[in-house]
């Protein structure tokens, strides 16, 4: 009997968008990307759908995407992300699941996932409905049919979830050993049993829903252990780990994090492939998925679950309600006592919420709680907003309605949103994780507190005091929520001063939108003296969640050196803001800055936001903005410098003696900004690049390893997609192999992975054809070959010899 392997993957990252941006700001911690869906994505899921197989020597013969073979669950917010920021991986994803239909007998390998990984056991019912519901919806949106199976958060489970995944179509799960007792005779027992097929459970509505058991000794050595080092030695652990009785069709599964594969263990993506390759081509064994498992091989035998139980809790589900003693390593002397009060301050909150949503919606929506449900399809664009509230209300809204109507969803969606496992899963409260629900919470008292006449956050803050920090200064949960959570609460006043300074910042573009909401410019005023700018003027801002909207005035002030300061307040009406503002130009061109300060903070009645309060991604684009103007400032004074001591440098060296220490810092100096400017560039230029990293070679000078690193990534991405785009540029190919040569001799931390997929796209496409005609003589075709053969080299990309 073959051996049937089912590598599973459950990818997934927390919500991490500024609830009043719907947005992820920069976050420092995953420097020297943007923030940490970028980083995994780079080490993790792009490359995956992408995946090198390499021979003996290291050279690329093949590219896969490994989705197509293995079962895998991507969360839906996850999949929200990739799909606006990163649409390639994202389309790989959807395409994977239509390939393996081709290869597992038309059950595809994707499966879908509660919501917002909400930990179902300690859900209300309502919110168990809701959260298997969207999961549903969302993947039937996204992969265009509807999933056989749903993986449940941490794995955590209990009756009441499986009655409502079975009732919406669900066809299996999958658990941990531990997670179950096998019934003999109707009888519950301690007997292990065997976990190489499904289970049925059966449910007291009289339905039943089918389980799978991961191996769980395996998964643990592959997600914590150095199984990944060499894809052979993993592939043959798979094949070597089913039980003696091979007299029934087995199935070895295997469970972990999908981050396994590339975050965690660097080239985990490359030992899955070659993993999935030598077990597709051995002769006694075969991949599969659950769906097509329970398809050819239904169960016989029926098991029940130990209910409240997860897989990475050995209490239980106590991780996130107690103190258990499950953490994450770290300082010895912390405790998580901080977990129970948290839970309570929120479950409190939540049922504030409830309450308001019942009241509010009840003259608004014919079924309140059927509205929430079906939101998903107004939310993922599947339905525009006016058909939605329509079809839910049953008569026409009038527009002060439907934004009350809206904002009780979304109170609704951010009121889960904040249950997120990840918040309770780390150790102190202190940590992003938790920071990130303690915000969506303070959207949710924003929103009820607008929506009812109840004052709710200083009882919460009363509450969330009893959750005390590990870490002195933190405090308590109350202190972290001031700390952090009350500065970054925006409303529209707010919102204007970031549109304002994003205009400051890029004059150009005439920008109509600010992350989820609609910008419509009423009146605009630019003002240019020396190098100090300012613009001011009047906007009306519509969220496109809520339809809410405000008119709003505003003011953007830089004063020319890093001092920029930003206005804004509710519209006093365009003509009074205009004759408030009429002194304001000629102060501009004639008078001091501290002038100019004082009749902007009089006419907003000091409503000043100072560049502290912003968020994130604005404090990120400006300080960026005005260093890199500063470099611009300075072309000629660096050019003047680098003409007098690089020929200095190179005297030195003539001579055989080392240059001056104050010389070579200099020409690094001089040599990293460069570099940093043209790499970044819509257009680099490959001469000029090549020229840049023969001076650094030449001097031995460093680069700015890791942020440089990030940069000339990207910059040679663009480079290589010229090539894709024009391949038979024997110039561009000669410079990119050289540049290529050059970067992979020098101390940089960048990944090359994505320029060797587009170079292998080109072999591809071209190699056999232009090889063919070098071999019958054509010059242009021996010195292409030639030239390809080098970049290949270079890339380590197997041609023939």
């Amino acid at each position: 009997m073959k051996k049937f392997i089912c590598i599973h993957g459950h990818f997934y990252q927390p919500p991490r968008e500024n609830p009043w941006l719907e947005a992820i700001t920069y976050q420092e911690s995953a420097h020297p990307f943007h923030d940490w869906n970028e980083r995994v994505h780079a080490e993790c899921y792009a490359p995956n759908s992408q995946a090198r197989i390499v021979d003996g020597k290291g050279d690329i013969t093949d590219l896969v995407n490994n989705y197509s073979q293995i079962s895998f669950d991507f969360g839906p917010t996850l999949l929200s992300w990739m799909e606006a920021c990163a649409p390639d991986t994202y389309q790989a994803l959807l395409n994977a699941d239509k390939l393996s239909q081709k290869q597992f007998s038309q059950h595809g390998s994707a499966m879908a996932q509660c919501y917002s990984h909400m930990i179902m056991p300690l859900a209300n019912k309502n919110d168990k409905y809701t959260q298997v519901y969207w999961g549903i919806r969302d993947f039937e949106f996204r992969f265009q049919r509807l999933p056989e199976g749903m993986w449940l958060p941490e794995t955590a489970v209990d009756l009441d979830t499986l009655e409502i995944m079975a009732d919406l179509g669900i066809k299996f799960t999958v658990l941990a050993p531990h997670q179950a007792r096998l019934l003999m005779h109707n009888n519950a027992t301690g007997q292990e049993f065997d976990i190489h097929k499904p289970y049925r459970i059966q449910l007291e509505s009289g339905r039943v829903i089918n389980v799978f058991f991961y191996n769980g000794p395996l998964s643990q050595s592959l997600a914590f252990e150095n199984l990944l080092k060499d894809g052979k030695q993993y592939a043959e652990k798979l094949i070597h780990s089913f039980s003696g009785n091979t007299a029934e069709p087995q199935l070895l599964s295997v469970a972990t994090d999908g981050e396994t594969y590339g975050h965690h263990h660097k080239f985990g993506d490359m030992a899955l492939a070659y993993t999935l390759r030598y077990i597709d081509n051995h002769p006694d064994a075969c991949l599969t998925n659950y769906a097509e498992f329970l398809d050819n091989f239904p169960p016989k035998n029926e098991i029940q679950i130990i209910e409240k139980t997860s897989w990475s809790c050995a209490h239980g589900i106590e991780r996130w309600k107690s103190d258990c003693g499950c953490e994450t390593g770290g300082q010895p002397s912390w405790n998580q006592e901080w977990r129970q009060p948290l839970r309570a301050a929120l479950d409190w909150l939540k049922g504030q919420a409830d309450s308001i949503f019942t009241e509010v919606s009840r003259n608004r929506f014919k079924k309140p709680w059927h509205a929430r449900n079906n939101y998903i399809d107004c939310f993922n664009g599947q339905l525009n907003i006016d058909s939605f509230l329509a079809e839910q209300s049953g008569y026409d809204m009038k527009e002060s309605e439907k934004i009350v109507a809206l904002k009780l969803l979304q109170m609704q969606r951010h009121a889960m949103l904040m249950y997120t496992s990840c918040g309770w899963f780390f150790n102190d409260i202190s940590g992003i994780e938790t920071e990130q629900i303690l915000s969506y919470a303070g959207r949710v008292i924003q929103l009820a507190e607008e929506l009812s006449s109840k004052k709710l956050e200083p009882k919460f803050l009363t509450l969330l005091a009893l959750a005390k920090s590990n870490v002195p200064e933190r405090e308590n949960g109350a202190q972290i929520y001031k700390q952090v959570i009350k500065k970054s609460r925006m409303n529209f006043s707010t919102l204007c001063a970031h549109y304002a300074l994003n205009r400051l910042i890029d004059l150009c573009d005439n920008k109509e939108t600010l992350y989820s909401n609609r910008i419509e410019l009423l009146d605009f005023h630019n003002l240019i003296n020396h190098r100090s700018r300012m613009i001011y003027g009047t906007a009306k801002i519509t969220s496109n969640l809520t339809l809410d909207s405000s008119q709003q005035d505003f003011c953007a002030y830089h004063f020319g050196d890093y001092k920029i300061r930003v206005f804004a307040k509710y519209s006093i009406g365009q003509e009074a803001f205009e004759n408030a503002m009429e002194p304001v130009p000629v102060k501009f061109i004639t008078g001091s800055s501290d002038e100019v300060l004082t009749e902007l903070e009089s006419i907003f009645e000091k409503e000043c936001f100072p560049l502290n309060t912003m968020s994130k991604n604005e404090q990120k684009s400006i300080c960026d903005a005005i260093l890199y103007s500063a470099m611009s400032e300075n072309d000629e004074s660096y050019s003047r410098l680098y003409d007098s001591f690089e020929p200095l440098s190179r005297y030195f060296m003539e001579q055989g003696l080392t240059p001056p220490k104050s010389a070579l810092t200099l020409i690094e100096s001089i040599l990293n900004v460069r570099l940093w400017k043209e790499v970044q560039k819509e257009e680099p230029e490959f001469h000029l690049i090549e020229k840049l990293l023969s001076e650094v070679d030449l001097h031995g000078v460093s680069l700015e390893a890791e942020t440089l690193g990030k940069f000339i990534e990207k910059g040679v991405h663009k480079m290589a997609h010229r090539i894709v785009d024009d391949p038979d540029n024997l110039s561009m190919l000669e410079s990119f192999e050289t540049i290529i040569r050059l970067l992979t001799s020098m101390p940089l931390q960048f990944d090359l992975w994505q320029v060797q997929s587009l170079i292998y796209q080109v072999k591809c496409s071209n190699y056999d054809e232009v090889n063919e005609r070098s071999q019958q003589g054509d010059g242009f075709s021996k010195k292409w070959i030639s030239r390809f053969n080098a970049l290949a080299h270079s890339l380590h990309i197997q041609v023939p010899q």
